[in-house]
């Protein structure tokens, strides 16, 4: 048991364990000093138990502590800033849940376990393997984010864990094919590609959900193909269900599209990004594989894509000519709209 003194209008805590030297530190609040000397027994007893590795127990010779709860509202207050998150939506349900299992936890300490320990009680609570994964994902974006906006380094224990969580079957991917992924997951693959493959495998992925294209249209566009006026761009037999070939559509670049496409190098090639289609699969394979991040195909790229056009106030004839659908009705199973989005639509209105 910790031993909380005040001492000189300050509280000091000191852990004693057999095997352990003796731990003391002081704070200004009794909090503070009580929240220390919890995560410190628990760091102990992770060690005794062998899921934590032997040693001086980590961060115990500092004093600070960065809670999960505070980093979650650290997070919540910089959407406020942009687009806050609806108390309706499922983005606050899943902050909730992550701030009740995990709130209480000191962010400069949190392990893999104790991911795992989440995703257990979720599971025991009903959720399934894709809820889990999402989950994760949020938890990482938070994170990332929360921990620029506090000025602290955090371990990646996102990244640490998903190897473990997917061996266990904790997280995985859903049922029907709606796979989209999370913007922690798109993170970490154009990361990860960037710096496994280069900036132009990375770019491919953006570009990739930027304008809903399939793989083998991507790596076909063509630099004499391209309208600067327009911004637009020429796919050539693009996809059609009745035509193989002859099938050329001039596709608008909305947003970020245009200048990610301007900043690609003008090699002594045609090709815009002159990469083999099958390396490209390979490698977002491979890319996957290494981060642990379940069941995500690069054609859910094209699926992310269109949902986020939808999500953006497009109507579906405007969609329709970023997709290249000749049936309005097919879109429906290329188009995973999240749920919070409506919430945001009908604030907006």
């Amino acid at each position: 048991m910790a031993s909380i003194i005040e001492v000189k209008g300050k509280w000091r805590a000191q852990v004693r364990r057999r095997g352990h030297p003796s731990y003391t530190r002081t704070f200004t609040t009794k909090a503070a000093a009580e929240r220390w000397a919890r995560q410190l027994e628990a760091d102990i007893d992770r060690q005794r138990d062998g899921s934590m590795p032997a040693g001086p127990v980590a961060g115990a010779a500092s004093g600070r502590v960065v809670l999960v709860a505070d980093l979650i509202q650290a997070y919540r207050d910089l959407r406020d800033q942009a687009r806050p998150i609806s108390d309706a939506s499922t983005e606050h349900y899943t902050l909730k849940h992550l701030a009740r299992h995990l709130g209480a936890r000191d962010a400069l300490r949190l392990t893999a376990q104790d991911l795992v320990g989440y995703c257990s009680a979720r599971r025991d609570d009903g959720a399934g393997p894709y809820t889990c994964n999402m989950d994760i994902g949020k938890l990482g974006t938070v994170l990332r984010y929360a921990a620029l906006a506090r000025k602290v380094t955090l371990p990646d224990v996102v990244g640490q864990a998903r190897p473990l969580l997917s061996h266990l079957g904790l997280i995985g991917g859903g049922g029907k094919r709606e796979r989209r992924p999370t913007e922690d997951e798109l993170q970490r693959l154009v990361a990860h590609l960037h710096a496994q493959h280069g900036p132009v495998y990375a770019d491919v992925v953006r570009f990739a959900v930027l304008t809903a294209m399939r793989r083998g249209e991507i790596v076909r566009l063509r630099w004499a193909d391209v309208d600067a006026t327009k911004r637009l761009v020429l796919v050539r037999d693009r996809k059609h269900p009745r035509r193989k070939a002859g099938n050329d559509e001039w596709i608008p670049l909305l947003g970020d599209a245009w200048p990610l496409l301007q900043r690609q190098p003008r090699g002594d090639g045609e090709l815009i990004f002159p990469l083999h289609e099958q390396t490209l699969s390979k490698y977002f394979r491979w890319a996957c594989q290494a981060l642990a991040i379940p069941d995500l195909h690069f054609h859910d790229l094209r699926h992310d894509g269109t949902s986020r056009l939808f999500e953006a106030g497009y109507q579906v004839q405007q969609v329709a000519l970023v997709t290249g659908h000749k049936d309005w009705r097919h879109l429906r199973r290329y188009t995973n709209l999240r749920p919070e989005d409506l919430h945001r639509d009908e604030e907006g209105q």
